[in-house]
Parts: C-alpha cells; sequence; structure tokens
C-alpha cells in the first residue's frame, strides 16, 4: 500500500497564560490502508478514531505540548492502544492538562521510523515551545511543520516558554534548507510549501523587523499573538530581508478571544 496523507479539523479551546481562544485544529494521519501515525490529538478523540477506522495507529506524535494540540491525546490514545510521543522539552506544558500522566516516549531531533514503508523524520525546532517539532516525509516532498512555520510566517510568540528570534532562526536553519517544492501541512490554517514561505520571511536579516508593519505597530500584540484581541489575525509584517511588508495571514477564528481570564492561572 502507498503512504497518503489525511486531514480532518477539530474546533476547541486554547489555554494559556490565563485566558481562552476558539481555534480550529488540524489533524493530520500519515499512513495506509492498515496502519497509520496521527499528528496531534486536539479538542475530541471521537472523529480522530472514526478516521483511523480500525488501522493500528503506531503511534501519536504531538508536535508541542499547548494544550489545543494535545487534550484529546489521552482518551485518543487509550481507545487505540497507541503511544504518545512528545519532546521533553514540552514536558511542563503537557503537565498542565495531565498532571498524573506521562507520554511512552520522547521525541528528539533526527529521530526517524517508518510507517506505511517510507521513513519521517523528526526536525527540533523551538521557539514558538521549547520542544516544538516538524515531521519530514522527503518521499512525499512534504512537511508537518505544527504551529512552528504557517501560511505567512511564524507561529505566535507572545506567550509563556516561546521565543521569537528562536522560531525565526530554527525555520532558516531547519526548515528553508529542505527543498523549496516541499508541502507544508501546518497545525492551524492552510498549507503552504518553503517556497512561500522564504519568499516572505526570507532567509536572512533581522529577526526583531517582522512586527514593525502591523497596524498596532507593538511586537506584543503581533496578529499571530492571541493577547491582542483586535487584529484577530488579519495581517501580520513580514521579513523580506531589509524590508518589511504587510500581508495577509491566518483566518481570524484561529486566533478568535473567547474571553479573558476563562483559563488557567
Amino acid at each position: 500500500m502507498s503512504l497518503r496523507i489525511e486531514h480532518l479539523v477539530t474546533h476547541g479551546i486554547f489555554s494559556l497564560d490565563g485566558e481562552d481562544f476558539e481555534v480550529d485544529n488540524n489533524i493530520w494521519i500519515l499512513g495506509d490502508d492498515r496502519e497509520v501515525v496521527v499528528l496531534d490529538a486536539a479538542h475530541d478523540a471521537a472523529p480522530i478514531i472514526a478516521a483511523v477506522g480500525g488501522r493500528k495507529v503506531q503511534a501519536l506524535i504531538c508536535t508541542h505540548g499547548h494544550n489545543d494540540h494535545i487534550n484529546a491525546a489521552a482518551e485518543f490514545a487509550d481507545a487505540v492502544g497507541a503511544p504518545i510521543l512528545l519532546h521533553p522539552d514540552d514536558t511542563m506544558l503537557w503537565e498542565v492538562v495531565y498532571a498524573a500522566r506521562r507520554v511512552d516516549a520522547p521525541l528528539s531531533d533526527g529521530y526517524r521510523f517508518s510507517v506505511a514503508g517510507d521513513d519521517v523524520s523528526v526536525i527540533h525546532t523551538p521557539g514558538h515551545s521549547p520542544g516544538g517539532c516538524c515531521l519530514h516525509v522527503p518521499s512525499l516532498g512534504v512537511l508537518f511543520s505544527g504551529d512552528t512555520l504557517f501560511n505567512g510566517g511564524p507561529g505566535a510568540t507572545g506567550r509563556s516558554f516561546s521565543d521569537h528570534d528562536l522560531i525565526v532562526r530554527s525555520i532558516r536553519e531547519r526548515l528553508f534548507t529542505l527543498p523549496e517544492a516541499t508541502t507544508v501541512h501546518t497545525g492551524h490554517g492552510d498549507s503552504t510549501t518553503i517556497a512561500n514561505e522564504v519568499a516572505g520571511l526570507g532567509r536572512g536579516g533581522t529577526a526583531g523587523a517582522p512586527h514593525r508593519g502591523c497596524r498596532l505597530a507593538r511586537r506584543a500584540r503581533c496578529p499571530r499573538r492571541p493577547r491582542d484581541r483586535r487584529c484577530r489575525g488579519r495581517r501580520v509584517a513580514v521579513d523580506v530581508g531589509p524590508a518589511v511588508r504587510s500581508r495577509c495571514t491566518v483566518p481570524a477564528s484561529v486566533v478568535a478571544p473567547r474571553g479573558r481570564g476563562r483559563g488557567r492561572r
């Protein structure tokens, strides 16, 4: 059987730093008619279990530890008998959701596994979170980027345990070395390509510049940062070397706030 990609979207709440936000999450299933690997179990285990449809689940791989990517992980893994893998640098985020449960195995940079006869490799890309990881499938020319790289630029870094300069470095040094034709399947929103994101972010230049073009003109209020309750993801400035230009990126639903002060403190 040939390796293929299946996709579904779940809806729920992202909670961090004392606030809640409604989000749509992409769930990616990689495999064939007999075995699969699932990337992120977000919000609702039932549709993911249904999509697997009785196939053997080799592993549930968590691209990072934010609650909206793991809040259905335990239920899903228990239902299908799959191990949960997460990079250990995100343990503190995992423990916010699962205080009494540990993951089954760690992800690490360069870790390789096979599904449906094709190789998949893990690329550690810290920045959005310390343990953020991407998965590369060379045979398909595909990268699963989690929340590291989106259609329109880097993932959010305006919250706890995140680092803007680090995520830009991760993208430029680890992801922009892949073939430009590589398709990038993201954790939220539309897919993109390495070529499109190189054209937007650039391969060099200052890492701090991409936030000046936001209409709120403050890095902390970049539309990719959910604390900005007005911009709602409609625009972001992207670094193209020495120049900065503004362009539309993430749909408003990805960062639309549910209400202030409803999350964990």
